[in-house]
């Protein structure tokens, strides 16, 4: 799904376009439901958001936990600039939030420094997820939450049967595998915690699961998620992944399902909490 990761140590799969950008907004508004139903920061004041990126997630974060206030790490400065200008938009948020320039496998913070943590499409593209979460163990107190939502991409599944899709899926898949990140990283959750000295670990798994029952929803997802899929064509290009052909056969495949009248959309993701002891 994607936010900006926060290391240096690969590619990013997406870019940094304002396009792209915008599509994390999207992203995060569409999924907001989702992924916030069984999220509770209500006893948490300093909050670490780790891959920040555009401040999409900061935002819900910040209004849905009026007490929070969020340290945002983002590797990219791009992208924690456009943070800034769209939270800075937001009177509201004022002193409620710091942007910082950050690898998330080398945080600049002390122990104890946060009380909650929250990753969100951040441990799919490091490739060393388990770091990352030694890190978020390290700057916690004692009896934090820590909450992190993350990809699982075996489980996506588009009818009817769209076969330039499917192998542009394999190709996308496989990209992310070679460049160092793990596009089925939301299953192993609950092994890099325990690992990680985590505690009280639990996993949820949360499906989009789109068919004739919410027509308008599963025709506004199929949109965007088209609009994910392409956003990492001109990669998928260069490194000869994929040919015109079919990146040309997935835009007329997806326009295709969306406009079909008994389309199916399946993908299930992991969500998983753990506290810091």
């Amino acid at each position: 799904m994607s936010e900006t990761p926060g290391t240096s140590e690969f590619p990013y799969l997406h870019g940094f376009s304002e396009i792209e950008q915008a599509r994390l907004v999207k992203q995060a508004q569409i999924a907001e439901t989702t992924i916030f139903h069984d999220i509770d920061y209500s006893g948490a004041q300093r909050l670490l958001e780790v891959g920040s990126g555009v401040g999409a997630q900061t935002e819900i974060l910040l209004r849905r936990f009026p007490q929070l206030h969020a340290t945002c790490v983002d590797l990219s400065q791009a992208q924690l600039q456009a943070a800034g200008r769209r939270l800075g938009a937001m009177p509201w948020l004022r002193d409620r939030y710091l942007l910082q320039q950050a690898d998330a496998t080398d945080l600049p913070f002390g122990p104890r420094s946060f009380d909650a943590a929250f990753l969100c499409w951040v441990l799919e593209h490091v490739p060393s997820p388990a770091r990352v979460l030694s890190e978020v163990r390290r700057v916690l107190s004692p009896g934090s939450p820590v909450y992190l939502t993350e990809v699982m991409n075996a489980s996506f599944l588009l009818d009817p049967y769209s076969p330039n899709v499917w192998r542009y899926w394999m190709a996308f898949n496989d990209f992310q595998i070679e460049s160092g990140g793990d596009p089925f990283i939301g299953a192993k959750l609950g092994n890099l915690l325990l690992a990680g000295g985590f505690r009280d670990v639990s996993t949820r798994i949360k499906t989009f699961h789109l068919d004739n029952r919410e027509p308008a929803r599963r025709k506004a997802m199929i949109g965007f998620w088209q609009e994910l899929l392409l956003s990492a064509a001109d990669q998928l290009l260069e490194a000869g992944k994929v040919g015109n052909e079919v990146v040309e056969g997935v835009r007329r495949e997806m326009h295709q399902v969306q406009n079909d009248p008994d389309a199916v959309f399946f993908y299930s993701f992991v969500q998983a909490r753990a506290i810091v002891y």
